[in-house]
C-alpha cells in the first residue's frame, strides 16, 4: 500500500524531479508533490513523496535530518491534515 512522507525544510529551489532523484535509490517513487503559495505562486519549503511502504520507511530513516541544498531536511510520515475550525 502506498506510504506518503512528508519532506520539509526544503531549500525554495528544489524541483519534484530533484526530490525524486533523492528518494529512488530506496525504492520505487510512485508521486512528488511540492507545495507552492496559492498567491504567490513561489515554494514554501516541503512537500510530500508517495512510496510503497517498506520502501517508504527506509527513505524516513535514511533520509530525515540528511542535508539537501544546504539545509536539513526534515523526514517523515505524512499525517493526515486536520480538519480547520469555521472562520466565523
Amino acid at each position: 500500500m502506498p506510504k506518503s512522507i512528508y519532506v520539509g525544510n526544503l531549500p525554495w529551489s528544489a524541483t519534484e524531479e530533484q526530490i525524486q532523484g533523492l528518494f529512488q535509490p530506496y525504492g520505487n517513487v510512485l508521486s512528488v508533490k511540492l507545495i507552492s503559495d496559492r498567491e504567490t505562486g513561489r515554494a514554501r519549503g516541503f512537500g510530500f513523496v508517495e512510496m510503497e511502504d517498506p520502501e517508504a520507511a527506509a527513505a524516513i530513516e535514511a533520509l530525515d535530518n540528511s542535508s539537501f541544498g544546504g539545509r536539513t531536511l526534515r523526514v517523515n510520515e505524512a499525517r493526515p491534515k486536520e480538519p480547520k475550525a469555521p472562520r466565523f
